[in-house]
């Protein structure tokens, strides 16, 4: 007897429903964020513990951005070619052997290599992951994409420092728990990788090249003004996640690490309210009101440092939370509008080097900066650049705006005789 074998196409292997898939690709994105940050209430510890100065500190911070950058330069768009599903897979791999780093870390070194692989990792699922949120969208929507990946970026954000605080806080195993609750979330969504459905449908072989960052010129106006959003908002980011805690405990008067990340959780909060208020509305209205009230909450932060206050500390935190955040979905999605399918995860990492590179850059500088002056002058000087490189993109989202198209008097009374006939 011969038997009848009939291939089923997808049969194979069962997957995620769309909506649960476009759900862990923003989850990855909130996840790397989070991750990003879990370090930070444990910064001031592992410096006493190991003897490591405020300059050694920043440049730990620094080597995750320089990660991210290496990896968005050398894989940002692989997933064009092999897939979204084995990059992440890939990405959570690494971001699992980074955190276990973390856990066996018992000097500075571990810390260096550690924030690295993590940083390479991030980038990776950054693309991938963005990328992916365009490819499975139920409606094909550019600005729902726009709304879910900044939400979830700045909910990790949030999330991770908040939970990271607590658990220090906790006082068990402070330089542990984090960590293993951290290990816990990647290896859930490693899982929820392995089940996910690939949207790539024509693939190519891996290729690994250098790549610099390119942006096709349909999408270069509306990549400028993403650019510059991201840049006065990441800058803020790069000061509250490397020296923010320092500050707020000088503020408080106070070692503890929920309050001193305090400044974090309400940046990212308010952050996160403004992006669900603004994101339906014109991308380039969102970013210019949003880079008037980052810049207005630099000018709060400012206050807060010449003045000691800790109030003004926390009111410019969500003033200037609420700016990041419109500032950053506005950018973003009048970006993705733009963006050609065949291209969106090359763009994506375009977007996400010059984001990186405004986390890590003025991170370094107000590091090596610290080290000759005050906390309070270094969050003096840097809060007020940043403050006046919002008030540019505020004036570059005006000039960007479409302009109204005026029918002539006559062709309006033509075109009323015509619709009254």
């Amino acid at each position: 007897m011969t038997s009848l074998k009939i291939a089923v196409p997808g049969a194979a292997r069962r997957t995620l429903p769309d909506r649960l898939a476009y759900s862990l690709a923003a989850s990855v994105i909130g996840l790397g964020l989070f991750a990003s940050v879990t370090p930070s209430p444990l910064y001031r510890s592992y410096s006493v513990l190991w003897h490591f100065s405020p300059l050694t500190l920043t440049l730990i911070y620094a080597t995750y951005a320089f990660g991210v950058l290496a990896s968005l330069v050398l894989v940002g768009s692989v997933s064009d070619d092999v897939g979204r599903r084995p990059v992440l897979l890939a990405s959570l791999a690494g971001l699992v052997g980074s955190t276990v780093l973390f856990l066996l870390a018992d000097s500075a070194a571990w810390l260096f290599v550690a924030r690295g692989l993590q940083g390479l990792a991030t980038g990776a699922a950054l693309s991938a992951a963005s990328a992916a949120l365009l490819d499975l969208h139920p409606r094909r929507d550019p600005a729902g994409v726009g709304l879910t990946n900044a939400t979830a970026a700045t909910a990790g954000i949030g999330l991770g420092i908040l939970v990271s605080s607590s658990l220090v806080q906790l006082g068990w195993e402070p330089r542990l728990l984090p960590f293993l609750v951290l290990l816990a979330l990647i290896v859930t969504a490693l899982a929820g990788a392995y089940w996910m459905p690939e949207p790539v449908q024509e693939r190519s072989r891996l290729r690994l090249r250098f790549e610099r960052p390119h942006v096709p010129a349909v999408v270069r106006r509306p990549f400028v003004l993403a650019a510059l959003a991201v840049l006065s908002s990441w800058s803020i980011g790069a000061l509250f996640f490397s020296l923010g805690p320092q500050l707020a405990g000088h503020l408080f008067g106070t070692t503890n690490a929920v309050v001193s990340g305090s400044g974090i959780v309400a940046l990212a909060a308010a952050a996160a309210v403004a992006q669900l208020v603004t994101g339906r509305s014109r991308p380039w209205l969102a970013t210019g009101t949003g880079s008037i009230a980052l810049a207005a909450g630099m000018a709060l932060i400012v206050g807060a440092a010449a003045t000691a206050s800790s109030a003004l500390y926390l009111a410019g935190s969500i003033v200037g939370g609420a700016g990041f955040g419109a500032a950053f979905l506005g950018g973003l999605r009048a970006l993705v509008v733009a963006i050609p399918p065949e291209q969106r995860a090359a763009v994506m990492s375009a977007f996400y080097v010059a984001a990186y590179a405004s986390l890590s850059i003025p991170a370094v500088l107000a590091g090596i900066v610290v080290t000759h002056i005050t906390l309070a002058s270094t969050f003096e000087i840097f809060g007020s650049i940043v403050a006046a490189i919002a008030l540019v993109v505020a004036l570059e989202a005006w000039r960007t705006r479409p302009t109204p198209t005026i029918t002539p008097r006559a062709n309006r009374k033509e075109l009323s005789l015509g619709t009254a006939s």
